[in-house]
């Protein structure tokens, strides 16, 4: 039988993402929702309280494993994307316990600010001024935050912060909570509040925006160490990558 079927229509690989028609602003003006995304050049990711104390109790999650690799997975993302972070800890010195010591790790050049009892981080002097310092020095206002529990860590502070005038996306899934209830209730009150509710691997992509862009090597990081489900798709391609029949416009695969 014949193959009837039209040539594939490949973009050419010097294409660059287009920007939307009109500005989020104009959008709203119109009567549409406005379109303000989060880039690598726009936003702050705000580290709350990945603490191990906190983090043994979470139960909302199919497993604390699931959790602690979406955490770290958006921290590898704001690193290798050069997105500025603050980092914090609530009451560390108890039953807290100490921040995630990979978080430590990937961000050794960060202090840790050791909030000392004041629950929201954007109520606590000495975090508010370190997020206002930052966003003056930089001009990013789209705060990106995730935090453990989502029902205080994340969304007193989101609503906080909504209420100043930032863009806020709370990375829902690098949250955790005591069970499915606070969850639930916290990530309504957040998105009705105005908040751009994200997870980790979406959110990434959204970041990284163009696969072709230069920081797509250091990105395939956290998408192979941890969003293991995709790490296995690039490993086996990899692995057995010649004899396709799509041809390769990057002629990476022969």
């Amino acid at each position: 039988m014949t193959d009837t079927r039209p040539s594939d229509i490949v973009s050419p690989i010097t294409d660059e993402a287009l920007p939307n028609r009109v500005t989020a602003a104009e959008a709203r003006v119109a009567g549409r929702y406005g379109h303000d995304k989060p880039t690598a050049r726009n936003s702050i990711l705000l580290l709350v309280d990945h603490q191990i104390g906190l983090m043994a109790g979470m139960r909302d999650t199919t497993s604390l494993a699931e959790l602690k690799s979406n955490v770290i997975g958006l921290a590898r993302t704001a690193k290798a994307l050069d997105i500025p972070v603050l980092i914090t800890s609530s009451n560390a010195q108890w039953q807290n316990g100490d921040n995630l010591p990979e978080i430590k790790e990937i961000f050794a050049d960060q202090p840790i600010y050791r909030r000392t009892g004041i629950i929201n981080c954007y109520e606590d002097p000495s975090f508010r001024k370190a997020i206002e310092d930052m966003v003056e020095q930089t001009g990013r206002r789209h705060i990106i935050i995730a935090g453990v529990t989502i029902g205080t860590c994340c969304a007193l502070p989101t609503l906080s912060m909504l209420n100043d005038g930032y863009a806020v996306y709370p990375v829902v899934d690098a949250c955790g909570a005591w069970n499915r209830y606070e969850a639930d209730a916290a990530m309504a009150r957040m998105s009705n509040a105005g908040a751009e509710l994200v997870t980790t691997f979406a959110l990434a992509c959204e970041l990284q925006a163009d696969w072709k862009s230069p920081t797509a090597s250091a990105m395939l990081e956290p998408f192979t160490q941890n969003l293991s489900e995709y790490g296995f798709v690039l490993q086996n391609f990899w692995n057995n990558a010649n004899g396709h029949i799509v041809p390769d416009p990057f002629g990476m695969v022969k």
